[in-house]
């Protein structure tokens, strides 16, 4: 029995490190980073091979004598996670292998403001299910299921608040149960911004940063030494309801410089989306520049102030604020020097996201993923 605990540890140690290398490593770097016997690593990798979960590239020539090195790099198209989203603007469905190849996606763009979420699920579930059938039929192992929302969820999945939908102590699991293909994937839900930020970890090298997203509502997280920190409940950091003019009934920061609140003060309907402030931003249209201006101060602000707590100076720019970054960044660098006490001897950064569009998807689908990774052998599967 404790040969086989050994075994199914030496399993999930090499497979989270082939697939969070940087670079597709050989045995024998595996045998050195993790510290396993080279006989350890090759009988476990072979196992990980054959069970569809690790690929063998062709043998590289080394300096070294003796045989060739093979890189190894996780299996593409044959174990898959569900990454879903709700959004205020959008619902969608995002399919991506341990490769972190996206293998199928369907986004429908619909104002979900105010939505039953019995509704809401049953446009999830008309998006999934032709994903699901495309991914039996060529022979894709799925893994699990995640949603993003935007929003307090607590741990047993249950939507506590999301101002974005309007929903207030949603169930949001058990209706995403009534459907039998999501039942059998044991659907989770999680928080949207938390999502995003984990997504981000995945391409970016910093080891710490402050995530800003949202859609239609501010929101964000902070990752400190490559851990997202979301609190001990899960709820943090509410980042959109950080107060920031306290003088005022509408002075958090998502009144100040959320998405929508930016397009109102821009003077553009909310419906028109991001795209129509970057438009007019670019045109520079006057009232589009003030609303910029406001809103980057308002994010200098309070972004001062989760500094002071975290110490962490790099600020990472997502979800609607990656089109306006080059308009917003240098007011919140302007905020931050001005407002954290230990700016002269800090360096500052205010960058874009790298994670690509929709990153909540993205990392809804690699949550879904953590499972296979905590017990490779349970997802092996014949080739």
């Amino acid at each position: 029995m404790g040969s086989h605990r050994s075994g199914d540890s030496s399993l999930r140690l090499l497979l989270d490190s082939v697939v969070g290398a940087a670079e597709p490593p050989s045995r024998a770097q595996l045998a050195v980073a993790t510290g396993l016997s080279r006989a350890t690593v090759s009988v476990a990798v072979d196992q990980l091979v054959e069970g569809g979960l690790v690929d063998e590239l062709a043998p590289v020539l080394t300096r070294r004598a003796g045989r060739p090195a093979v890189p190894l790099v996780p299996a593409a198209a044959t174990v898959a996670g569900i990454g879903m989203e709700v959004d205020g603007a959008h619902v969608g469905v995002r399919v991506v292998d341990l490769a972190g190849d996206v293998l199928a996606e369907a986004v429908e763009y619909t104002d979900q403001r105010g939505g039953d979420p019995v509704v809401v699920v049953d446009r999830l579930v008309a998006l999934l299910d032709p994903v699901l059938t495309a991914l039996h039929d060529e022979g894709v192992l799925v893994a699990g299921a995640t949603v993003a929302v935007p929003g307090l969820v607590g741990g047993d999945g249950q939507v506590r608040a999301a101002q974005d939908l309007g929903w207030h102590e949603a169930d949001l699991v058990a209706l995403l149960r009534t459907d039998p293909a999501l039942a059998a994937l044991d659907p989770t839900v999680a928080n949207d911004a938390v999502l995003a930020a984990s997504a981000e970890l995945r391409v970016r090298p910093d080891d710490s940063f402050v995530y800003v997203c949202g859609e239609s509502n501010l929101s964000g997280a902070v990752v400190v030494h490559r851990e997202v920190r979301s609190g001990e409940r899960g709820w943090a950091p509410a980042l959109g309801h950080l107060v920031v003019d306290p003088t005022r009934p509408d002075g958090t920061l998502d009144d100040l410089a959320g998405p929508d609140a930016l397009l109102r003060a821009a003077g553009i309907d909310p419906s028109q989306r991001i795209p129509a402030l970057v438009a007019a931003l670019e045109a520079q249209d006057p009232t589009a520049q003030a609303a910029a201006v406001r809103a980057g101060a308002a994010l200098g602000v309070a972004l001062a102030s989760v500094v002071h707590i975290t110490d962490v100076p790099t600020v990472v720019l997502g979800g609607a604020y990656w089109s306006l970054a080059e308009h917003l960044a240098p007011h919140v660098l302007a905020g931050l020097r001005q407002h954290v006490v230990f700016a002269p001897w800090t360096e500052f950064a205010v960058v874009r996201a790298a994670a690509g569009d929709l990153p909540a998807l993205t990392g809804a689908a690699w949550a879904s993923l953590r499972c296979v990774l905590a017990d490779p052998a349970a997802f092996f599967v014949s080739r």
